[in-house]
């Protein structure tokens, strides 16, 4: 369980492909810290620490979620946010995110707001997942490659986020153009009403 509330970014170091597995070696300033088989949320995606060599750690992608996330696409250099696993005694910031990637989005759009940025996403429409609760709302919560974001503007497959300096500078939204493609969780709480509506 995760809050979208991003620690920092960790820098791919290595990509290694077997089968239809990738090992991603990452490294960032919190590595020391974890463990072996501890679960860190990398753009959204739960992963679990597979090892652990100095300032190093390797998590592996099995080929669903490199279907439905952005993961597939990283190249070595590239930031990652990451977030480890949230606290239960602490204050839950974001709003309750499973690090269950939906689908990707793509960045449609980026626009100046005297400070702030605009960014709208268009993901695939699918009704039978939007009657399933795949869908966002205004004023409602997404996560857009692990960030807690509250969205504006909906339409049926098209959505906003503004992003404060803060987050565009401490995660790697500072990387989003358009036509960047990136990991979606819709809220889970909107996933449970749509489907007690089908009993």
């Amino acid at each position: 369980m995760f809050s979208g509330i991003i620690e920092e970014f960790a820098t791919v170091v290595a990509i290694k492909k077997y089968q239809e597995n990738i090992d991603f070696t990452l490294t960032c300033s919190f590595t020391n810290e974890l463990k072996i088989d501890q679960s860190v949320a990398h753009n959204g995606v739960c992963l679990t620490v597979v090892s652990i060599d100095g300032d190093n750690y390797v998590v592996t992608a099995m080929k669903e979620t490199l279907l439905r996330s952005n993961l597939g696409l990283l190249k070595v250099g590239d930031k990652v946010n990451v977030e480890r696993s949230m606290l239960m005694n602490g204050r839950l910031d974001g709003h309750i995110v499973q690090g269950h990637v939906d689908m990707t989005a793509r960045c449609t759009k980026m626009e100046d707001a005297d400070g702030s940025t605009y960014f709208t996403f268009e993901y695939e429409l699918d009704r039978e997942m939007a009657r399933r609760g795949y869908f966002t709302v205004d004023k409602g919560s997404v996560t857009v490659n692990g960030v807690s974001l509250t969205v504006c503007n909906p339409t049926e497959n098209t959505f906003q986020v503004a992003i404060i300096p803060y987050t565009m500078e401490h995660t790697n939204f500072c990387d989003i153009r358009v036509g960047t493609v990136v990991n979606l969780e819709f809220d889970i709480l909107g996933k449970y009403i749509a489907r007690l509506q089908d009993f």
